[in-house]
């Protein structure tokens, strides 16, 4: 019989696909990461993942599955890689997503870690996504239930990864899975989706930032598209591409941040239609079908999570980097953030965005 590993984030998509896992015949061990410590225990209402609740959570779900569970304590490699990582994008201008970063290099690599000492041939998660085999290889779908598809935050998996791991929720929509946690008598069958940023559990980035340097980062101006003075802003850090609210400038008609000069200290703000970019340069693409097309290639693109995907062109450049090239403008590509392409369901890769 084949073992799985099952990550248990104590919420209802990771338990049904531990009971999935059984009902497939696998001899299966449940673990959850603790990743960091648990700031949203001292805030209200907060929607986070990895907090002592979940933990507890998971493991209920676990005994009453009669699985063996555990916790593995990984918060030093994810202050390295995630927060940090995080904190220093900020600084530079850039809008990270440390979702991606931790599936990566967190829930991804660490399992898969823990799966060879405990003998499992198999990771399996709770995400809504699915894989197939395909002309020989492993190709990553979409979810059925488009409304919950998170194949966008899975572009990083390679070929030796989707080779050994299960998404048992990728058929499933939503009401489906909490039906069955009702069904099974699991506690946390109508628990919330988690939604903010586990070590960002109030929404405040910057004061999280601030708070983990122990730095201040001073004032600046707020120009427009030629340098004018506007005013003043309070940190480079509180500003992202895009960004209206919060900006705290009266200036006669609304005006949205475009650019971040990081060297000067500047905000740079304009009109809405300054938004719109038809190109974006990615680095550190991951090309899930194996060998990166040599030449130019139609797909569909996202810059965003929950960014309707566009027709596009993309193609390899000399320095390894990506070039997307969209049929019509879009707005507010941001650097940080990933873009991820598709061929029809199929997943084709992603990088993070450097440049638009």
């Amino acid at each position: 019989m084949d073992r799985a590993l099952i990550a248990m984030s104590g919420g209802v998509d990771s338990s049904v696909a531990a009971l999935l896992s059984l009902r497939q015949g696998y001899e299966c061990v449940g673990c959850t990461m603790k990743l960091h410590d648990d700031p949203a225990e001292t805030v209200k209402d907060s929607h986070t993942c990895c907090t002592l609740d979940d933990v507890e959570d998971a493991r209920s779900v676990a005994f009453k599955l009669g699985m063996k569970f555990y916790v593995f304590n990984f918060q030093d490699g994810f202050r390295e890689k995630i927060i940090d990582k995080f904190i220093r994008c900020y600084e530079c201008g850039m809008t990270p997503n440390p979702c991606i970063d931790c599936n990566r290099y967190m829930k991804f690599d660490k399992l898969f870690e823990r799966a060879r000492v405990l003998d499992c041939s198999t990771i399996v998660t709770g995400h809504y996504a699915r894989i197939v085999r395909k002309d020989g290889r492993f190709a990553l779908l979409k979810a059925a239930d488009e409304t919950k598809d998170q194949s966008y935050v899975l572009y990083q998996l390679t070929q030796d990864q989707l080779a050994h791991i299960s998404f048992p929720l990728g058929d499933l929509s939503k009401q489906e899975t909490r039906r069955l946690a009702e069904e099974n008598g699991f506690i946390n069958s109508h628990k919330p989706d988690s939604q903010d940023i586990c070590f960002v559990p109030d929404g405040n980035y910057a004061e999280v930032i601030k708070k983990l340097t122990g730095k201040d980062y001073p004032e600046g101006d707020f120009v427009d598209k030629d340098g004018n003075f506007l005013g003043r802003h309070k940190g480079i850090i509180h500003y992202t591409i895009g960004q209206r609210k919060g900006l705290e400038i009266a200036l006669g008609r609304p005006m949205y941040v475009v650019a971040l000069d990081v060297k000067n200290n500047r905000v740079v703000l304009g009109d809405n239609e300054d938004l719109f970019k038809s190109t974006l340069t990615a680095s550190d693409f991951n090309y899930i079908p194996g060998l990166m097309p040599s030449g130019p290639f139609r797909c569909t693109a996202k810059v965003r999570y929950k960014h309707p995907e566009q027709p596009a062109t993309a193609g390899i450049m000399e320095d390894g980097r990506v070039k997307v090239t969209f049929d019509q403008p879009q707005r507010a590509i941001t650097p940080g953030q990933a873009v991820v392409l598709y061929d029809g369901d199929e997943v084709l890769g992603g990088g993070t965005i450097i440049s638009n």
